[in-house]
């Protein structure tokens, strides 16, 4: 009717629909109303239409309309009201915790959004007037009981900690709600803390390191092996943050073994050569040993010297480093946290090398950050925690990533199995007989007993040490240097050979209770072997007639997909298909293989 008023005024009707769908729909509407529109493709189509006293409709994405002496358009908006607009429900963390929901366990504990810490029960039907609603059964202190329906399971999340006493909440309390609040008060204070050394770092200004090409080119000149291409693009992006007159921030990420030490070794190389004093912190006292080692066979003959400061060094040997550091007569150091002590101070401070940062503690990395504003920083890592990816994906650190393996490199064949003991002896005889080293690794000290005696028994061909972190600092050298000199083809240890060692020869390594590691442990760990030519072999055991939990079997299973050399990855299992011990050892370098 509105449209006819409109035509008999002289003016020419038109609607405006947002699509082709709408406006197909508005027309049936106005057609079921007695006021057909005919559909028009254009501008011109749709006035000569109107011309015509007919009601065209045609796509035209305006929220309302307009009238004037000769034209009269409707919008869809003007006609059914303001657009509605259907948002999708975020069910992404949802989504998640019903995943994880089926790995939980009746006793697990999680968190609720409210009412904090809760012991989870399992899914009960609770009964709600004529239907019945499946809810998550969670118990809190004092017995006191909480259903969460299922629809509204994106409350909860997991408890990502050690369960062991732990206390639960209380329904109702104010413990949660106090810890939440102090919590947000933290994450507001490390915030800005970010913001505030980000903002400094921007305003400041960094020395210039620029290489000497003659000298630069007789150090590179004794790297043994070609470069890979992502290799040569991270050298070339921490070069150049170096020569830019501002602080660098830069996370190097790479596969074990890809070659991340050679990028520290040249950004060390320029920065020292500079006149700067450079320090390499790492996190274990072994991996600071080999950094030492070879830091110093690569700069030997250049005039630069080199210090130490770890828990192996001894006392006289570390008063005379820090001694060194203040008066600028040590151009480089290399240690543990050691180097972040009080006691620890720098001449002229220009570059600060961490690897492996993800094993540093709060505290270590609060120190860390009251060097940032002044001077560059290189980080190196495998596996980067959360925060610091995230960091480097929003821009506060920039990013270099190695994914191109080294030329030759063979993937490490990775097997998941229960401990056998004839494939176990086969393993290590089949390293044994090609001139190689073993790494078996314990999840704890009180397990190195047991295997330092069926070591004894069932391959007593192989000469084996033991080593773990509560030993005495001169003995651990001790043992790891006749190790590394191949004195022994077996070290049995804990996880304190975790991070970054490189021993060429080692290309085999047995976890004991692989199950007990976390994954980015057994990640490197792995990642011990295969940094030769030859083939290498890990085997990643539980014991036998014991169930896995289905999460500790899901984080055995990742290894392979994670694998980006692509490696061999089987499982054998009792519930599974069980492989035998020649189909697990046979290739074609061993030389001392038979079936089983």
């Amino acid at each position: 009717k509105h449209f006819t008023q409109v035509a008999k005024s002289g003016r020419k009707p038109l609607f405006a629909a947002y699509s082709t769908g709408s406006r197909a729909r508005i027309a049936s509407i106005l057609a079921e109303a007695g006021a057909p529109t005919v559909l028009a493709e254009s501008w011109q189509e749709a006035q000569g239409l109107a011309a015509k006293g007919q009601t065209a409709a045609m796509v035209l994405p305006l929220d309302t309309g307009f009238a004037n002496d000769a034209l009269e358009v409707l919008t869809e908006q003007d006609v059914l009201g303001d657009r509605l607009v259907r948002r999708k429900k975020k069910r992404k963390d949802s989504d998640a915790f019903l995943a994880e929901l089926q790995a939980l366990a009746r006793g697990d504990l999680v968190v609720h959004v409210e009412h904090g810490i809760g012991k989870y029960l399992g899914l009960e039907p609770i009964t709600v007037g004529k239907s019945q609603h499946d809810c998550v059964a969670l118990e809190y202190a004092g017995g006191d009981k909480l259903f969460i329906p299922v629809e509204n399971i994106d409350v909860l999340s997991r408890y990502g900690s050690s369960e062991e006493r732990v206390p639960l909440d209380r329904l109702g309390g104010e413990a949660w709600q106090k810890r939440r609040a102090k919590l947000k008060e933290r994450i507001t204070a490390i915030a800005g803390e970010l913001m505030k050394v980000a903002a400094e770092r921007a305003l400041k200004k960094a020395p210039v390191f620029e290489a000497e090409e003659a000298s630069y080119n007789q150090f590179v000149d004794r790297f043994p092996w070609e470069e890979t291409d992502d290799q040569d693009a991270a050298i070339g992006d921490v070069l150049r943050d170096l020569e830019s007159g501002k602080p660098m921030d830069r996370l190097v990420c790479g596969d074990v073994g890809f070659g991340k030490t050679e990028v520290a070794l040249r950004a060390a190389f320029v920065a020292a050569m500079s006149g700067q004093q450079v320090a390499i912190v790492a996190p274990t006292t072994l991996l600071a040993r080999q950094h030492y080692e070879n830091f110093s066979e690569r700069f030997a003959g250049f005039p630069l010297k080199l210090g130490r400061l770890s828990r192996l060094v001894s006392s006289k040997e570390a008063a005379e480093t820090r001694e060194g550091l203040a008066n600028g007569t040590v151009d480089l150091v290399i240690g543990t946290h050691a180097i972040l002590s009080k006691s620890t101070e720098f001449k002229n401070l220009g570059l600060v090398i961490v690897d492996e940062e993800q094993r540093f503690g709060v505290t270590h990395k609060e120190k860390l950050k009251q060097l940032r504003s002044d001077v560059h920083m290189l980080t190196l890592t495998a596996t980067p925690i959360p925060r610091t990816l995230q960091m480097a994906m929003t821009g506060l650190r920039e990013l270099s990533t190695i994914q191109t393996p080294p030329v030759d490199r063979l993937a490490v064949r990775t097997y998941v199995m229960e401990w056998d003991d004839m494939v176990m002896r086969e393993a290590l005889l089949r390293e044994h007989h090609r001139g190689g080293q073993s790494f078996i690794v314990v999840p704890r000290i009180s397990d190195m007993a047991e295997i330092e005696e069926w070591l004894h028994e069932n391959v007593p061909e192989v000469k084996a040490i033991s080593a773990h972190g509560q030993m005495g600092a001169g003995e651990i050298e001790q043992r790891m240097s006749a190790f590394y000199e191949k004195k022994y083809e077996v070290l049995l240890s804990t996880t304190i050979v975790e991070s970054g060692l490189d021993l060429p020869s080692a290309n085999t390594i047995i976890i004991h209770r692989a199950d007990r590691f976390g994954l980015a442990q057994l990640y490197q760990l792995r990642g011990r072997v295969g940094r030769a030519k030859l083939r290498a072999y890990a085997y990643l055991t539980y014991e036998k007639d014991v169930q896995l939990s289905e999460v500790a079997e899901k984080r055995l299973k990742v290894l392979g997909d994670l694998d980006s050399l692509g490696a061999g990855f089987q499982l054998a299992s009792h519930d599974l298909d069980i492989r035998g011990a020649g189909n697990l050892l046979g290739d074609e370098q061993s030389g001392h293989i038979r079936e089983v």
